[in-house]
């Protein structure tokens, strides 16, 4: 473990008024802080009625928890004081804390302090601020499976795999006289092969993980007038964007937040795509050809009354990011020219639920509340180049029989795994991550 000198200290709940606030500190002082504010240290891990002292007089009163190292969250003396919530009481008694010798806490350095002392790895680490900031049912309870390991779990499967097939590789080639000829043994190429498919597994539980913590971004986007704004309306229930007659309604983007299945999805409403004149009107339409560059998914909407609503739709069948609705169907006797799309009515709701279906299966939605963990971007790009290093590895062994370039690549496997649960990790990164951390955790 790490030598950690100084002591820390921050307020750990919330700022304002409310009924308790908390006080955490945590390092070599805590023993010494504690005696000069409580007068005496309460025994670990025991809840103890105590008042909190100035050295002139009573702060406040409330619970002492004291929690012994290495029995504690971050590994080290941990002290909370849980006393009345009022910010002037609070902040009298943090600058008590910081007067007897500590200092006051950046942002996550209680995580990362835990993450230092080997009481959490990175990954749950991460899990302890999207635990915080869930705002599914489902990214709570992924979070909470993130935090008790079991995307650790998977991850170190397959770091163990990698190195098992690594000292099979480089064994062979360090002492040829034990006549190991793993290029020719079908075996490694087999294991190779199962290793790769249980990656692209993990691989696909983790964009899953992601979904459920960044969420996803879903831009509507046609012509003026073909019912966009009031398809917006319609997922999200309420008058989101202004529905009027006249074409070219909407200027900007307008942006609503929705769940399905758990999964937060950032709806952007845009400007109808037509050459304009009008300087803002083209401005609009510029945004919304932005907006569309970037999305995860664009529903591309079109007014089935048209008469070339067929041809229109044409071009966009093929984009595997694109699903298109032929909207206002109820005004529309015959419906067998529009196939391979959604036919739907935003005035009427007919279509909703095929559309909601297509965006699920779109996005490779497969999580139910109770299943699957958290992950992040920097987790998928990881196990990308895992991937790709796998894949440069079968390459290497069943076409060029470079023994070495084989072992290497498994090498940059492991590397990259090892990356997700800070085994390997540089220190920028690290500050990157518990630097978006807010201050207590």
């Amino acid at each position: 473990m790490p030598y950690i000198k100084d002591t820390i200290a921050a307020r750990a709940t919330p700022s304002g008024r409310g009924g308790i606030g908390i006080i955490r500190v945590s390092g070599p002082g805590v023993t010494q802080i504690g005696r000069q504010i409580l007068g005496a240290m309460p025994a670990p891990r025991l809840a103890t009625y105590s008042e909190f002292s100035d050295g002139k007089g009573v702060i406040d009163q409330g619970i002492a928890l004291y929690f012994n190292a290495p029995n504690s969250f971050t590994g080290e003396e941990v002290l909370e004081l849980q006393g009345h919530g009022g910010p002037v009481v609070l902040e009298m008694l943090l600058n008590r804390v910081v007067n007897l010798g500590a200092r006051i806490a950046g942002p996550g350095e209680f995580s990362q302090r835990a993450y230092l002392n080997e009481k959490i790895d990175l990954t749950q680490a991460e899990a302890v601020a999207d635990l915080i900031n869930s705002s599914t049912e489902a990214a709570a309870r992924g979070a909470v499976r993130s935090l008790q390991g079991e995307f650790s779990t998977r991850i170190n499967a397959l770091v163990s795999q990698v190195v098992a097939l690594r000292v099979f590789v480089e064994a062979s080639i360090d002492f040829p006289e034990e006549e190991i000829d793993f290029l020719s043994d079908d075996r490694i190429a087999l294991q190779l092969a199962e290793v790769f498919r249980e990656l692209e597994a993990v691989l696909h539980e983790t964009n899953q993980g992601a979904l459920l913590i960044e969420g996803a971004s879903v831009v509507l986007m046609g012509k003026p007038n073909a019912g966009k704004s009031s398809l917006m309306n319609l997922l999200t229930g309420r008058d989101t964007s202004i529905v009027t007659d006249i074409p070219g309604t909407t200027r900007d983007v307008v942006n609503e937040t929705l769940q399905l299945d758990g999964i937060p999805l950032r709806l952007v409403d845009t400007a109808g795509i037509r050459d304009s004149l009008d300087k803002i009107e083209a401005e609009g339409v510029k945004r919304a050809l932005a907006a569309g560059e970037q999305a995860d998914l664009v529903i591309a909407v079109v007014d089935a009354s048209e008469p070339d609503a067929p041809k229109q739709a044409e071009s966009l069948m093929d984009d595997p990011r694109t699903v298109v609705v032929f909207n206002k169907i109820d005004l529309v006797t015959n419906t067998d020219r529009f196939i391979d799309a959604i036919h739907m009515s935003a005035k009427t709701g007919v279509g909703l639920h095929s559309l909601k279906d297509q965006l699920k299966e779109r996005l490779g939605l497969s999580l139910h509340v109770g299943s699957g963990f958290t992950a992040r971007k920097r987790h998928i790009v990881a196990l990308g180049y895992g991937k790709d290093a796998l894949a440069a590895a079968s390459t290497l062994l069943t076409e060029q029989r470079a023994g070495e370039l084989v072992a290497e690549e498994l090498r940059v496997c492991q590397q990259h795994l090892a990356e997700i649960t800070g085994e390997f990790t540089a220190d920028d990164l690290l500050g990157e991550i518990f630097g978006s951390f807010c201050i207590g955790k």
